[in-house]
């Protein structure tokens, strides 16, 4: 296994292209469209390095992963699949997504709320292949309900979204709705039953100036160094602490925009009588 990464500085976010070096199949995880939120312009570019790393090497694109619904950047899935083909899949939480946020955004039109706008919802031991790679999905809920990780045994890898990230930074928010700072916690824990040697493919890093971003730590790191929750951090604690620290943090600024598009795999939706496609802010909803 190969896994070839690509960071999006203006939204810190990591896609990891895994790819089956023997048989030249890969999947794309956590893809970026590059959205700018005050002109509404939308651009390819971070997308478009994907295509060219993938056609470069004559690789078969099988997968289109996500591993939630993102809050803070919009997903290219439906731009990839357009260029490189590959089924479009996340964790079945996805439902209890929609279920919130469809009514908010009243965009039943071109939001099923069933998530059959995506190929494949995958349960809890759902496996996929890429080549001779399996990736065995974990529902791991907490940062959001839909959040899923997955699972590479034979190669000691996991992609866990935006559960858990570098140890200087602890692990993720757990404030939007439907997250539960409690699930964490036991999804962190679970993580931390896998081999010390497994490696952690993030989804974000906020490096300072100057410094590289981190996109992949062990588990041993993560045990020993995570500034938020380790292995024998008490419960209660951590849910206090993290409650406490959430209370603290500022909406994302492209929340609206990021989840009622990428509930639809980063389809703008149905176009306006004059030909145009917008984004819904709900007032005082939050």
């Amino acid at each position: 296994m190969l896994v070839k990464t690509f960071h999006d500085n203006a939204t810190a976010t990591f896609t990891h292209v895994v790819v089956d070096e023997s048989t030249k199949k890969c999947a794309v995880i956590d893809s970026v469209l590059d959205y700018d939120h005050f002109s509404g312009s939308v651009k390819t570019d971070s997308a478009d390095a994907v295509i060219a790393y993938i056609k470069e090497h004559d690789l078969t694109n099988e997968w289109i992963l996500e591993s939630h619904i993102h809050a803070d950047h919009i997903t290219a899935s439906s731009y990839l699949k357009t260029h490189i083909g590959g089924q479009t899949a996340m964790g079945k939480g996805i439902k209890e997504v929609l279920a919130i946020w469809v009514p908010m955004f009243s965009n039943q039109e071109d939001t099923p709320i069933t998530g059959e706008q995506f190929d494949q919802l995958l349960d809890e031991g759902d496996t996929i292949t890429i080549g001779n790679i399996t990736l065995t999905a974990w529902l791991t809920p907490g940062h959001t309900p839909a959040c899923a990780s997955y699972y590479c045994a034979e190669n000691q890898a996991i992609f866990v979204g935006d559960t858990m990230f570098a140890p200087h930074l602890g692990t993720a928010r757990c404030d939007f709705p439907g997250g539960s700072a409690a699930d964490l916690f036991k999804t962190v824990q679970r993580f931390y039953t896998l081999p010390d040697e497994t490696q952690v493919y993030l989804c974000h890093d906020y490096p300072d100036d100057g410094e590289a971003a981190i996109a992949v730590v062990s588990i041993a790191d993560e045990k020993a160094h995570n500034i938020q929750i380790k292995p024998d951090t008490v419960f209660a604690e951590y849910v206090k602490k993290r409650e406490a620290r959430d209370a603290t943090l500022a909406v994302p600024k492209l929340l609206f925009p990021s989840i009622q598009t990428n509930m639809r795999l980063g389809d703008f939706g149905v176009k306006s009588e004059n030909g145009l496609q917008y984004i819904k802010i709900p007032v005082n909803a939050l």
